[in-house]
């Protein structure tokens, strides 16, 4: 398994289960079609706690980021990487297939109800002043992995 499969969040492997086949003079589309939705109901591989620490890390990171910056443009980008990684590690810890922009919403709505509009809520609240909406909820999704990730994190680099 490689690529997109490997990352959890493959456009073209939902557009080939999910797709309307055109036209198909061999076979070979509808043969795609049948692969690509076996592999759509078999689901993602499983995350690795590695991954799952490193999700953790990076968006505690952000979350001191946040809290530290007075400046609103600092905290509308800080907060929108927070929203995206918050809705990616929902999804990771659940078993699910990831998405990216709108699909990201839509999976999330699916796997997590509610999260999304929380997410969204939490974004628009930093935009008036208030971090502590968002903050909660990304705590909130941070609890089911383990919480936010400081201490005793390390990870060997490359020699």
């Amino acid at each position: 398994m490689h690529g997109p499969i490997r990352e959890r969040r493959s456009p073209l492997l939902w557009m080939c289960a999910d797709g309307l086949l055109l036209f198909d003079t061999d076979g070979v589309g509808a043969r795609l079609a049948a692969q690509a939705r076996k592999l759509t109901a078999a689901g993602p591989h499983p995350v690795s706690g590695e991954e799952i620490d490193d999700r953790r890390y990076a968006i505690t990171d952000l979350l001191d980021d946040l809290a530290g910056s007075s400046d609103p443009s600092e905290c509308l980008f800080v907060a929108t990487e927070l929203v995206r990684r918050t809705g990616e590690l929902a999804l990771a810890a659940s078993g699910s297939w990831g998405g990216g922009g709108k699909w990201l919403a839509r999976r999330l709505e699916a796997t997590a109800p509610g999260l999304s509009t929380r997410l969204h809520h939490g974004l628009q609240e930093v935009l008036a002043g208030r971090i502590e909406p968002l903050t909660a909820v990304v705590d909130d999704v941070l609890g089911q992995v383990g919480g936010r990730l400081w201490a005793g994190y390390e990870r060997a680099g490359a020699p």
